[in-house]
């Protein structure tokens, strides 16, 4: 999607601090970080969030997670913990229709989310 601004930073079009990729998934740091860690997994196929997820998408979201792991590694917090976290709509403040996977930590993360 031409206009969608992650597919756009997956096509290079818009510049991003990559942290890792994949053949199927692009990772990359939030430009409005909530934690110290704070990186943005995201697929390289336009999904519209995780609402749009069927079975079809198994490998897409495995991969996905498996993409934060190595995020988690790469940014030293996998072993004193991260969250993972998906929005889904505006009442989340999902505020870009493409599926992703946020990646915070380092720090102890509040519950519940403040």
């Amino acid at each position: 999607m031409s206009d969608c601004l992650f597919c756009r930073i997956v096509a290079g079009e818009i510049p991003a601090e990559v942290v890792a990729e994949s053949e199927t998934a692009l990772a990359f740091r939030d430009i409005a970080p909530q934690a110290p860690v704070h990186v943005l997994v995201v697929p390289k196929q336009h999904v519209t969030s995780a609402d749009h997820i069927d079975a079809s998408h198994g490998a897409l979201v495995s991969d996905l997670v498996r993409l934060a792991q190595e995020v988690a590694d790469v940014t030293s917090v996998r072993d004193s913990g991260y969250r993972l976290v998906m929005n889904v709509g505006a009442d989340a403040q999902m505020t870009v229709p493409h599926l992703h996977l946020h990646v915070l930590g380092g720090r102890l993360m509040d519950w519940p989310p403040g």
